[in-house]
């Protein structure tokens, strides 16, 4: 697929196909389905785009399904002749496209002129009566493997100083900045995060100038949210500092720095949004899910990890998978002083004000 994504994109251009499936969605039971998935970058990039690759290929062995793939395509029109291709040249009634930045505008311009293509889009928000019926929102909280390696962090750390290299801040990045600062002071209220936005989700030189600006500064143990991070896990271990990681494991990258990770699981929802197109059900439009119900998952720990910090971990892990620990709940301050969650106020995970996240918590060093 990827061999071909220029030809494809010529052969739209060239003949000006845009075919909108019109058979509708309810006769999507009645055939076998192609299912196309789109990556805004390299599929063994040890981090974003590998996890959903890898939860594709787990899709290639489902019956009645075909599977066509596309990577390193921009979050801009390149994403738009991406899908226009998968749906004309190949039959695709099902897009995954897997990057944050493809939903606005471009799955939403084109989702009204194909009624009988289902759109299921990684990260956005969709919302009854603003969004189309064939667009779905799925994503999984993953904040709550980012507060575990919080935990972790907070007893291997010395100096009681953590860095976050992140690519933008966006509610989902701020939301797992957040819970790993929470899960790093729940062992140490004096704990921080340091936090250095780089601009864009794959911004290598950038990213190896922000780890090795904040180990100058005494961070000892890092953690991130960019798509791939390989340059962060490696430089990080060549100054002697340790990791938790992010979307996949790096264990290999690093064995002696890697602590933990959190990952994703997607075929979970990827099952889940795909058995519903075969049995001819509704386009599940809005799709979560947290550690209980398989959507993400940890990393396995490194031996240098110790067993108070294990302890403390899966003793809270436990009562994720029960529904007892909340990770936002009030009082609970900005690192200005407002209060942004009162007292007695719990948020659950399926608080959709979660997804609006605008601040960094008290002990976060660092600007939205």
């Amino acid at each position: 697929m990827t061999v071909l994504a220029s030809t494809r994109r010529d052969w739209i251009l060239r003949t000006g196909a845009f075919a909108a499936a019109s058979t509708g969605l309810a006769a999507w039971a009645q055939k076998p389905i192609t299912v196309g998935f789109i990556y805004v970058g390299p599929r063994d990039d040890y981090g974003y785009n590998q996890a959903h690759a890898e939860a594709a290929a787990q899709v290639r062995k489902f019956a009645g399904v075909k599977v066509v793939e596309e990577e390193n395509v921009p979050e801009t029109n390149a994403v738009q002749k991406a899908m226009q291709g998968m749906v004309a040249q190949d039959g695709a009634s099902l897009l995954f496209p897997t990057s944050f930045g493809y939903f606005d505008p471009h799955i939403l311009a084109l989702a009204p002129k194909n009624s009988g293509v289902r759109y299921a889009h990684c990260g956005g928000l969709w919302s009854e009566g603003k969004h189309p019926k064939n667009v779905g929102s799925f994503f999984g909280y993953i904040d709550e493997a980012q507060y575990l390696n919080g935990v972790i962090a907070g007893h291997q750390s010395k100096s009681k100083k953590l860095g976050f290299v992140a690519a933008k801040p966006i509610p989902q990045v701020l939301r797992n900045i957040n819970a790993f600062t929470l899960g790093a002071r729940s062992v140490d209220p004096k704990i921080t995060t340091s936090v250095i936005f780089t601009g864009d989700w794959s911004m290598p030189v950038k990213e190896a100038e922000a780890t090795n600006a904040l180990a100058d500064q005494g961070v000892d143990v890092f953690t991130m949210h960019v798509d791939g991070p390989k340059v962060i896990v490696e430089t990080a271990a060549k100054r002697g500092k340790f990791v938790c990681g992010y979307h996949a494991s790096q264990a290999k990258l690093a064995p002696q720095a890697y602590l933990t990770g959190a990952e994703w699981n997607w075929i979970t929802a990827y099952k889940q949004i795909i058995d519903a197109a075969h049995a001819g059900q509704p386009h599940p439009n809005f799709v979560r899910g947290g550690l209980k119900d398989g959507f993400v998952k940890s990393s396995p720990y490194g031996s240098m990890v110790g067993e108070a910090a294990r302890r403390q971990a899966e003793d809270v892990r436990r009562k994720m998978m029960a529904g007892t620990f909340d990770i936002f709940a009030g009082e609970l301050k900005d690192n200005t002083g407002k209060v942004v969650i009162p007292k007695g106020t719990v948020l659950k995970q399926t608080d959709v004000t979660l997804e609006a996240m605008n601040y960094l918590v008290d002990g976060v060093i660092g600007k939205v």
